[in-house]
C-alpha cells in the first residue's frame, strides 16, 4: 500500500466529500460533531468492486433534528410536495438538486419513520448496495452519517468506518485519503492494541509456549518469523529460555521485515544480552509470497521453529491466484522439516465470502473486538480512538470496499487452516496446558467477558459468545 494520501476532486470522487477534522489537531473539548457536507451524488455506474484500500481518520457526525421555526417548516413541506408530484426523483438526487439528509427529514414527515437501531441500518445499506439499489442506499448513507461517532458506543464507532466502507465501495475512483501515521506512531499503536485488546497478546503467548515446549531440550533454536512487526512476541520467549535449567540454548531469528521493523534486531540483541542468552539475528527483505528454501538460511544442528502470527490470511489464495502463495508457503516450510509451526489467527470468515455475508461477518466480529475495548480504555481517551482509526479501522474498510488483489484481508476460519496444514503434510502438535492456564487467569484479569476455550487441539480466545482469535500448532 502507498504511504502517499491525497483528496481526490470531486470529479474523481462524487460520492465522498465530507469534512475532516485530524484527531492529532483535537484539543480538550473540541466538538468531534461537525456537520460534514452532504453527499452530492451517488454514482449507479460504479461499485465494481476495485480499490486501493480507501481509508480516512475518522468520520465527524452529528444529530440533525427538524427545526420548529414554521418558515423553516412551510419551505421543507413545500420540496417534499415536488417531490411527490415530481417523476423526475433520481435525476433530482443525482444532479444534486436535493440534499440526501433532507430526504430522511421528509421521510419522517411523510412517514413518521423513527430513527433506527444503528446495527439494523448498516445491513440494510449493505443489502441496498448488494442489490444494487443505489438510490435506497444513498439515503441510508444520509442517515448513517447522522448516527456514527469515532467517539462514542462500539458500535458508533465501528459504524463510522464500516460506512466509510460502504461509500468507498460505491466510489467510481477508489483511493487512499488518510494520513499515514507515521513508522513510529504505527508501531506504538499496535503496541497499545495489544495491551487494549489481550487476545493478540495472548495468541502470541500461546505460540511461544508451543516453541519452548518443542524445543526445551535443544541447544541451537532457530526461529522462522513471517511478521516480525516490532519483535514484542520474543521477548518473554527470550527470557523463558534464559531462566531455562542447564542454560539457555543458542537462540537465532530469521525475519522477513518491512521499513518498520529495521531496529527491531538492534533491540533484541540488546535484551538477550542483558540476559546472557546467545543471540542471532537475520533479517530478510523479501515478500512473503516470495520467500523461498533458500532464503531460509538453515544450519546443521538447529531445531527449526517456525511462526505464522497474524500472516497468513494476508496471502493470496486460490481464490485470488493460481500461485495460490498461501498453500505454496506452506508446502515450503513442511520442506524445511520444523520441529514446530504455530499458527495464530483471527477467527474470522471473510476470504471467499461475496460482499452482503462478509459485511455481516465483520460486523459481528468486529462489534465484539470494539465492545472488548471499552473495558480497557476510557471511551473518549484520545489514544484509543487512533488505535482504532490506525490498527483496525483500515482493515474494516478493505474488507468491505474491496475486491480481488486489493482485497488483503482475507481470514478463514480454524476449521479451513486445518485442511490447509493436513494437505501441506502437517500433523497437530498439542499445546501447552501450562501455559494456557497462564493466559485464562491473566485474561481474567481483564473482564469477566472475556473467554478462553480448549477444544480441537486448539486455544480460542473471545469476548463473550464470540471467539476473536485462534491459535494451535504444527509439527
Amino acid at each position: 500500500m502507498s504511504d502517499t494520501w491525497y483528496y481526490p476532486s470531486m470529479q474523481e470522487f462524487q460520492v465522498y466529500k465530507p469534512q475532516f477534522q485530524t484527531l492529532d489537531n483535537i484539543s480538550h473539548g473540541s466538538n468531534l460533531f461537525i456537520k460534514p457536507d452532504p453527499y452530492s451524488t451517488l454514482d449507479s455506474s460504479s461499485s465494481n468492486g476495485s480499490c486501493s484500500t480507501m481509508y480516512n481518520s475518522h468520520f465527524p457526525v452529528t444529530d440533525s433534528s427538524v427545526t420548529n421555526d414554521m418558515d423553516d417548516f412551510k419551505h421543507k413541506l413545500k420540496q417534499l410536495e415536488t417531490v411527490m408530484l415530481s417523476d423526475l426523483y433520481e435525476d433530482l438526487v443525482g444532479n444534486g438538486g436535493m440534499e440526501l439528509p433532507d430526504m430522511k427529514i421528509w421521510k419522517e414527515m411523510v412517514e413518521g419513520v423513527p430513527k433506527r437501531d444503528l446495527k439494523q441500518v448498516l445491513i440494510a445499506c449493505a443489502d441496498a448496495i448488494s442489490n444494487n439499489d443505489f438510490s435506497g442506499a444513498g439515503i441510508l448513507i444520509s442517515e448513517l452519517r447522522q448516527m456514527v461517532s469515532v467517539a462514542g458506543e462500539p458500535i458508533q464507532r465501528l459504524g463510522a468506518y464500516m460506512l466509510e466502507g460502504l461509500v468507498a465501495r460505491l466510489s467510481a475512483h477508489k483511493t487512499s485519503i488518510c494520513k499515514d501515521p507515521g513508522t513510529h506512531n504505527l508501531l506504538s499503536y499496535t503496541n497499545m492494541l495489544h495491551e487494549i485488546c489481550p487476545y493478540f497478546k495472548f495468541g502470541y503467548m500461546s505460540a511461544n509456549g508451543a516453541i519452548a515446549e518443542a524445543t526445551k531440550n535443544e541447544k541451537k533454536v532457530h526461529i522462522i518469523d513471517f511478521q516480525i512487526g516490532q519483535g514484542s512476541q520474543w521477548v518473554p520467549l527470550i527470557q523463558a529460555f534464559a531462566a531455562r535449567r542447564g542454560g539457555p540454548p543458542c537462540i537465532r531469528i530469521t525475519a522477513f521485515t518491512n521499513p518498520m521493523s529495521v531496529n527491531v534486531g538492534k533491540r533484541l540483541c540488546k535484551l538477550a544480552r542483558s540476559f546472557n542468552v546467545p543471540f542471532e539475528f537475520n533479517s530478510v527483505p523479501v515478500s512473503i509470497s516470495k520467500a523461498g528454501v533458500g532464503h531460509f538460511r538453515l544450519r546443521p544442528g538447529e531445531a527449526l521453529a517456525v511462526n505464522f502470527a497474524f500472516v497468513l490470511h494476508n496471502m493470496a489464495d486460490e481464490s485470488v491466484s493460481i500461485e495460490n502463495h498461501r498453500d505454496r508457503i506452506l508446502r515450503v516450510v513442511k520442506s524445511l522439516k520444523p520441529k514446530v509451526v504455530t499458527l495464530v489467527e483471527q477467527e474470522s470468515n471473510t476470504n471467499t465470502s461475496p460482499f452482503y455475508p462478509r459485511f455481516l461477518e465483520a460486523l459481528d466480529y468486529y462489534n465484539a473486538m470494539f465492545e472488548s475495548m471499552d473495558v480497557s480504555l476510557p471511551r473518549e481517551h484520545k489514544e484509543r480512538i487512533n488505535v482504532e482509526q490506525h490498527c483496525l479501522a483500515k482493515d474494516v474498510v478493505n474488507i468491505i470496499a474491496c475486491e480481488g488483489n486489493e482485497r488483503v484481508e482475507r481470514h478463514e476460519l480454524l476449521g479451513k487452516w486445518k485442511l490447509r496444514f493436513r494437505m501441506a503434510g502437517f500433523n497437530p502438535y498439542p499445546l501447552s496446558s501450562l501455559v494456557n492456564g497462564t493466559i485464562k487467569t491473566l485474561l481474567k484479569k481483564y473482564s469477566e467477558r472475556c473467554r478462553l476455550e480448549e477444544r480441537d487441539g486448539a486455544l480460542y480466545l473471545g469476548w463473550m459468545d464470540r471467539d476473536l482469535v485462534v491459535s494451535c500448532a504444527w509439527k
